[in-house]
């Protein structure tokens, strides 16, 4: 051990980080256990390395006895008083037992104990770099598949596209530079994993962020997400200043902005709906591109009837239900879809079924059941008094 290695820890606190003196203590706890196992195990040892030379000095910690019993831990009065006559019985001695060949081992331990450091570093740094790229977007080449994982070359590390995590039909090739969204990033005794999605809803909305200025500056508010990765995703968002069109600053001139994030989807359409605190015009403009003739909301049970044209019907629901479905999980409203002639014929059906009870009700009620119970809840005295009194008139007649 020499001055080099002093020179040697400060380099490496300059390029990588790691302060020399927890260098220095790590090296120094390191040679106390390669001394026990090289010279003597039983022996209560300390090892200093002096911060300017480099040098390794060992020293063994020996208590002060009257009567010694085991000289590799004990020592008398008498020794004691070589190293200094303020020593009583009950102190403990410093004595140095450095072994001349200790250097070399010195030496190759230090070695051992700094590239260990400096992994154990790396992969802190690591690990801090990406764990604050959580719920944001990298980008990466894949590099290789293990088992049915995609494995992404993020430069100073990896990341793992599980199957969960892929796209339905999207396919990956090796040299394949794609985008992701960070899910979370784990601390193992190796590298830290770092698990991306390219399924996340979060992936849409970041790339949102990076392409819309609107969105990154605050003016514009991405509200909810809601999405079938592959598919087709629905934006809600909510401009805070009214001279700005929140839709147009998504969608950009000609649809540019949307456009570029639509090819990083490999396709997946893309709705951009206008937030509103009416439900009413939320849920309305949730549907599209279907236009919508009417909402009914049922605020307590957050249940809505949306009447469309006959011939939106099938835009309004959607392949497979699809944009229904996503119109539901977007506003957080359970949502029924009648077209106009649907509800026409409900309300045709609904009069047929209560004229036959009606009819059935006047040609034999025993139970003196009224018809027009029916149409008066909680009817008041006056309105049976009314109805008595045409009854006696019709009779008279």
């Amino acid at each position: 051990m020499s001055a080099e290695l002093i020179h040697a820890l400060e380099q490496i606190e300059k390029d990588k980080g790691i302060s020399k003196e927890i260098l220095i203590d790590a090296i120094e706890a390191a040679l106390i256990t390669a001394y026990r196992r090289n010279f003597g195990s039983a022996m209560n040892v300390e090892v200093y390395i002096d911060r300017l030379t480099g040098d390794v000095r060992v020293f063994a910690l020996k208590h002060i006895v009257e009567t010694v019993k085991d000289p590799s831990t004990e020592l008398s009065l008498e020794q004691a008083k070589q190293f200094g006559a303020e020593f009583e019985v009950g102190d403990i001695v410093e004595v140095e037992v450095t072994p001349r060949k200790f250097g070399r081992i010195a030496a190759q331990t230090a070695k051992q104990v700094v590239m260990q450091r400096i992994r154990e570093a790396e992969r802190g740094i690591i690990y801090e770099e990406f764990s604050n790229k959580e719920d944001d977007i990298v980008s990466g080449v894949i590099t290789r598949f293990e088992r049915k994982n995609v494995i992404v070359d993020l430069g100073r590390a990896e990341a793992i596209l599980p199957p969960s995590e892929q796209i339905p039909g999207e396919v990956y090739n090796i040299h394949d530079r794609i985008k992701a969204y960070v899910l979370n990033v784990k601390k193992t005794n190796k590298n830290p994993q770092i698990f991306i999605s390219r399924t996340h809803p979060g992936l849409v909305k970041r790339l949102l962020e990076l392409e819309v200025p609107e969105i990154h500056d605050g003016t514009v508010e991405i509200k909810t997400i809601a999405r079938e990765p592959g598919s087709r995703t629905k934006i809600a968002i909510y401009s805070k200043n009214e001279n700005v069109d929140p839709v147009g600053a998504c969608v950009g001139q000609k649809g540019g902005r949307i456009r570029a994030i639509v090819e990083e989807l490999r396709g997946e359409m893309i709705d951009v709906i206008k937030w509103s605190s009416n439900p009413e015009e939320y849920i309305a403009s949730s549907l599209s591109p279907a236009k919508v003739i009417r909402v009914d909301v049922d605020e307590e049970n957050k249940v809505a009837r949306v009447i469309v044209p006959d011939f939106q019907l099938s835009l309004a629901i959607g392949k497979e239900g699809q944009n229904a479905r996503l119109a539901a999980k977007l506003t957080g409203w359970k949502i029924d879809i009648k077209s106009e002639s649907q509800l026409r014929a409900q309300i045709e059906q609904e009069l047929l079924n209560y004229n036959s009870e009606a009819s059935g009700n006047e040609a034999g009620n025993e139970t003196g059941f009224e018809p027009e119970s029916l149409f008066i809840d909680n009817a008041d005295p006056s309105a049976e008094e009314e109805s008595e009194n045409l009854d006696s008139e019709n009779n008279e007649e």
